[in-house]
């Protein structure tokens, strides 16, 4: 069984790598996911083979709806362990738009993943994403001051970069801490001409995440989470999260998101008003092998005036049937 599931584990990785080599499309910096929570491979290679089964997940998120060239983000990853369970391979394909930006990217991960006790229900694991990403601009979806400007764009302007990301990630049945660093390389492969490329070139993003699982009786459990994110050119930000999982069946949260600075950056203005928003979550086991998540976003700055809030849908899949090695966790109690 376990030889069939890897097979099919390296069969998507090869075919997301094809797609990623085959598609012409193209930008901005890391995408930002509200239900990153149920899927950590999103922000960590680490995350590969957590969940010990072949596990597939697709996330499609509208942001800001009502104004024009509002970010949308697509995203499907899939990931599992080899039959020891000690190795986890990954694939994370993404599609990001925001106004003209293009940005596409694909990293095939691996983790190893450490077990610090006699039955592998706590690990260590450490992990390393490689893969491409290709940034592009749109010049028909912009409109210049004058008619004509030479600076604009006529077409589409794009370049593939080779990229990597690393990270660390702990779990056991009731407690997970995690830290990543992402786009550590782009930037280095990218053309120093800014004639031939506008679009930004992907810079450093750094994330701790931190979540535990507290029962509180045979029906209900509680999930608090943390996420702290931070690129050095740019506000970080900070998520709370705080979910209740019902027999089982029915995750319901919600979450608070507000920027934060952790250091003086020199490159921004001092006085920028905080961006906040917050929401809820909601994720269905329809099945035991079968979720669907949504997850609904408003902005408490200025910006909410101005749009209908944002939406994101995910879908998750187990290709494989319930671990059968003595181990009865069930997926719902996953992170």
């Amino acid at each position: 069984m376990w030889q069939m599931t890897q097979l099919k584990l390296l069969k998507i990785i090869a075919a997301g790598l094809l797609i990623l080599l085959g598609v012409s499309a193209n930008a901005q910096q890391d995408t930002q996911f509200t239900q990153f929570i149920f899927n950590g491979l999103s922000i960590n290679p680490a995350y590969a083979g957590y969940k010990e089964d072949l596990f597939v997940q697709a996330t499609y998120r509208s942001q800001w709806q009502g104004l024009v060239g509002a970010p949308k983000s697509f995203s499907i990853s899939a990931d599992g362990t080899l039959t020891n369970k000690n190795v986890g391979l990954g694939l994370v394909v993404t599609n990001d738009q925001i106004g003209a930006q293009r940005y596409l990217s694909a990293f095939a991960n691996y983790a190893y993943r450490l077990p610090l006790n006699y039955d592998g229900s706590q690990r260590l694991a450490f992990g390393i994403g490689v893969g491409l990403s290709q940034i592009g601009i749109d010049g028909t979806k912009l409109q210049g001051v004058q008619s004509g400007d030479a600076l604009i764009p006529t077409g589409l302007q794009s370049q593939r970069l080779p990229d990597a990301r690393f990270g660390v990630y702990y779990s056991d049945d009731s407690f997970f801490a995690g830290i990543s660093a992402t786009n550590m390389l782009a930037r280095y492969f990218a053309t120093n001409n800014q004639t031939t490329i506008l679009a930004p070139v992907p810079q450093p993003h750094y994330f701790f995440t931190a979540g535990a699982l507290i029962p509180l009786d045979d029906d209900f459990k509680l999930k608090p989470v943390v996420l702290l994110k931070e690129d050095t050119k740019a506000p970080g930000s900070l998520d709370l999260s705080t979910f209740l999982l019902m027999k089982e069946r029915l995750w319901i949260g919600l979450f608070y998101r507000s920027s934060v600075n952790l250091f003086p950056k020199s490159n921004l203005q001092s006085g920028l008003p905080k961006e906040n928003a917050m929401g809820a979550i909601v994720q269905i086991f329809a099945s035991s092998k079968f979720r669907i998540g949504y997850s609904y976003d408003y902005s408490l700055s200025g910006l909410g005036s101005y749009n209908y809030g944002s939406h994101e849908l995910s879908i998750g899949i187990y290709l494989n049937d319930r671990r059968n090695d003595g181990n009865r966790r069930l997926r719902c109690y996953d992170f």
